[in-house]
């Protein structure tokens, strides 16, 4: 990577770290992520998490390692509602298989060699009976034995240790009053933590990708997308994924993002990327609709450049955008990512603005973005006392139809406007009237 490279990713992902600093983020871990070759990156990608100031309650699943070591012992396993039906001779191999993967992780995060990713840091990890548990029961007939579910959180002593710089680190086990030991669904201690700690986001890293729709990538879904989701989902491990999301948001946390473990550097990307490389499930799922600042001018050169590379706009520089932010209005994704922009230019005649620079982010297309944006150009003109909006296009004039524009010719420009239209480009030209 070159210096300016380097310079460009500090400058992009500073906004993030600041704004990640003091908060708390709740990670779930499951067993098969562990178990990956790509686990020794990511659990220093954690505690980089850690190390900028980012208070981090990592909760770790077992059951890979739980049904190796069932398997060694010849012991079958049943499950029933997605749930292991857990005797005595299951729990002691669950005992012995979740204290693996503890030690396994806390080894990691012990490492501290010069060739290590955590050389001159120390990330020290507590763990204890933070989660109170009751078992399962028995339900339609079905006894569960030792399988059980929270019961309640220690919230002040995970806050305590939280604020004394500490990780949390916390294993899918819980304990009853009278000293039992009872099997966890680690989705669901993760999310119960994450609701009680009022967290700022719930973090799951359990499949290879993050969700995938026809081998696209999911970016968001808001709380109406995943429901329908959660409907279409046959897939059962995925199903108790959604679940758990869809819990947490409705408990209170803000979001919750999906990450997938077989990529190099994916929860990074996630948290301190405009794109990021999950996906995310929001609460209130909202754009935010805003006036541009200086800050904006690379994040909207990020929308607008492959539609220029493309011949659909005309291009900028970075100085023009500079000179002219003030006239952009954007849609603002709830993690930062500009999805839509467009700018209102004034003409020669005062009663007359152009609409120009109108683009909306590919993964975001058929969410009325662009009707959003138009709307609020409209009245941006009108309180600058217009009473018409032209603008040109050489792709989208059924758009600007459907919405109340009318075709015109060149000659319908005011003079200043016929003497810079680019023949070339050949753009058809609409304008639409105000009603009064």
């Amino acid at each position: 990577m070159s210096n300016k490279n380097y310079i460009d990713f500090f400058r992009q992902t500073s906004p993030y770290i600041h704004d990640h600093r003091g908060k708390t983020f709740v990670i779930g871990i499951s067993g098969e992520a562990i178990q990956d070759s790509n686990f020794h990156c990511l659990i220093h990608d954690i505690a980089l998490l850690q190390s900028l100031g980012i208070h981090i309650v990592l909760v770790h699943g077992a059951r890979t390692q739980i049904d190796r070591r069932l398997i060694a012992s010849d012991i079958q396993s049943k499950f029933e509602q997605n749930i292991r039906i857990t005797d005595e001779h299951a729990m002691r191999c669950i005992k012995e298989a979740v204290g693996s993967t503890r030690l396994t992780i806390e080894s990691e995060l012990s490492m501290g060699m010069p060739n290590s990713p955590m050389y001159g840091s120390r990330v020290r990890t507590v763990g204890g009976n933070f989660i109170a548990a009751q078992p399962f029961g028995v339900r339609n007939g079905t006894d569960f034995q030792w399988a059980g579910e929270v019961r309640k959180i220690d919230k002040s002593a995970i806050d305590s240790h939280l604020k004394n710089g500490s990780m949390v680190l916390i294993s899918p086990l819980g304990f009853s009053p009278t000293g039992e030991i009872f099997n966890l669904n680690y989705h669901e201690v993760a999310t119960c933590i994450a609701v009680e700690l009022n967290a700022e986001k719930l973090i799951f890293i359990s499949h290879p990708t993050a969700l995938l729709d026809k081998d696209k990538l999911l970016r968001s879904l808001s709380l109406s997308q995943l429901a329908e989701l959660q409907e279409t989902t046959k897939e059962q491990q995925q199903m108790e994924l959604l679940d758990a999301a869809a819990t947490a948001c409705h408990g209170g946390v803000e979001r919750v993002h999906l990450v997938g473990f077989a990529e190099d550097g994916a929860l990074l990307s996630e948290l301190f990327t405009r794109d990021g490389s999950g996906t995310l499930i929001s609460r209130e799922c909202k754009n935010t609709i805003r006036l541009a600042t200086i800050d904006d001018v690379g994040g909207i050169l990020d929308l607008i450049t492959p539609l220029e590379n493309q011949g659909f706009l005309v291009r900028r520089s970075r100085e023009l955008l500079e000179t002219e932010i003030t006239r952009f209005t954007l849609v603002v994704h709830p993690e930062g990512l500009i999805i839509g922009c467009a700018a209102l230019y004034p003409t020669s005649n005062e009663s007359l603005g152009e609409l120009a620079c109108v683009a909306v982010h590919e993964d975001f297309h058929d969410q009325g973005i662009g009707a959003r944006l138009l709307a609020k150009i409209e009245d941006h003109s009108r309180e600058s006392g217009m009473d018409r909006l032209m603008a040109m296009t050489t792709k989208t004039a059924h758009w600007f139809i459907e919405r109340g524009f009318t075709e015109v010719k060149i000659s319908d420009l005011p003079d200043s406007k016929q003497e810079m239209y680019n023949y070339q480009r050949n753009a058809r030209i609409f304008e639409k009237q105000f009603s009064p």
